[in-house]
C-alpha cells in the first residue's frame, strides 16, 4: 500500500460527501483484525443515477476511534474516481469521542487542526436558533425540532420530506447495537463538522433526526438519497423532475478490518504526529487558497 502522507484534499468534495451519507458489501477480503469493535465503511457519492462517483471515502472504526480517508476527483474536473484503495489520498479526519475532539490532518501541507466537541455543540445551538427564525421555509423547517413524527419508517427504509427537500434512507442491520450507537455518534459529528467547515445548504438537523431513528433500530445507513428542488416539484406533482438535484450516497460495509487497513491507520497516526498544529482559521484559509489555485 502506498504511503498517505502526501495526501491532498478538497473542501468542496467533503461538503458533498457529508451532505449525504451510505449497499452492504458482500463479504470480501478477510480482515486481519477480527474485532467486534471494528467496522469498515467505503462510501461513494453519485450525482443521481450516474455510474461514476463524484467522490469516495473510507471510514475505519478501530480502538474506539474512527479514521476518515477521502479520495478526490481528478484536478482536470473529470468526475471519475479511481477504484483502487490507494486513491484515498485526500484529507484525513480522526474522530476521537473519548477525548471529545476531531482532528483534521492535511498531510500534504503537514499541518493539523483540532475541533473540540464543545465547538460543535455551540454551533448546533446557534445554528438551530438562526434557522428557526429564517423566513425561508426550508431553512426554518430544517431548524427542527419536530422531525420525529415526520420520519416515515417502512420495511427497513426511512423517508423524511420537507419544503423542497426529501431524504430517503435504506438501512441494514448493524453487527451489534454498540456499533450502531458508535456509528450514530460518528455520523452526527461528521454532519456538524461539515456545517462548521462549509456553511450554507440545508442545516444538519434533519440528518441528525434520521441518524437517531436508524441507530434506535440497531441499524446502519446503507444508501441515502438527498433530493432537492427549488420549485418543490417532487414525484407525483406537476413540476416533478424540473430543476431537481439528486445526490445518492452508497455505503459498502464490512464488520472487520483488513491488514492493509491497519497499515493505513498506522500511516495516518504517523502523519498526525509529524504535522504542525494550527488553528482552524489558518487551516481552512490555506485549504481554500490551495483549492482555488488548482
Amino acid at each position: 500500500m502506498l504511503p498517505h502522507c502526501w495526501a491532498r484534499h478538497s473542501p468542496v468534495v467533503w461538503a458533498v460527501v457529508w451532505a449525504v451519507p451510505w449497499l452492504l458489501l458482500p463479504l470480501g477480503a478477510l480482515s486481519a483484525a477480527d474485532d467486534a469493535a471494528t467496522l469498515r465503511v467505503e462510501t461513494e457519492v453519485f450525482d443521481g443515477d450516474a455510474d461514476t462517483p463524484l467522490a469516495k471515502s473510507l471510514t475505519l472504526f478501530a480502538r474506539d476511534v474512527a479514521w476518515d480517508f477521502l479520495a478526490v476527483a481528478p484536478a482536470d474536473g473529470s468526475p471519475s474516481v479511481e477504484p483502487s484503495d490507494d486513491s484515498f489520498g485526500g484529507e484525513i479526519i480522526l474522530h476521537d469521542p473519548a477525548r471529545e475532539r476531531v482532528v483534521l490532518i492535511d498531510s500534504h501541507r503537514n499541518v493539523r487542526t483540532t475541533v473540540d466537541a464543545i465547538q460543535l455543540e455551540r454551533l448546533s445551538v446557534s445554528l438551530a436558533k438562526w434557522a428557526r427564525q429564517s423566513d425561508d421555509k426550508l431553512i426554518c423547517w430544517a431548524g427542527g425540532p419536530g422531525f420525529g413524527e415526520g420520519v416515515q419508517v417502512e420495511g427497513g427504509q426511512l423517508e423524511l420530506v420537507g419544503p423542497r427537500v426529501r431524504y430517503r434512507v435504506k438501512t441494514v442491520t448493524a453487527p451489534s447495537p454498540e456499533l450502531a450507537a458508535r456509528y450514530q455518534q460518528f455520523a452526527d459529528t461528521a454532519v456538524l463538522l461539515r456545517a462548521l467547515l462549509h456553511p450554507g445548504g440545508v442545516p444538519p438537523f434533519p440528518r441528525l433526526a434520521i441518524n437517531r431513528e436508524v441507530a434506535a433500530a440497531d441499524s446502519l445507513p446503507a444508501e441515502v438519497t438527498l433530493e432537492t428542488d427549488p420549485r418543490g416539484g417532487f414525484a407525483g406533482t406537476p413540476l416533478a423532475g424540473v430543476m431537481q438535484r439528486q445526490l445518492r450516497s452508497v455505503h459498502r460495509i464490512h464488520p472487520a478490518l483488513r491488514s492493509d487497513d491497519l497499515e493505513r491507520i498506522a500511516d495516518a497516526e504517523a502523519c498526525m504526529a509529524a504535522a504542525e498544529e494550527v488553528d482552524l482559521a489558518a487551516y481552512t484559509e490555506a485549504s481554500v487558497t490551495e483549492a482555488d489555485a488548482e
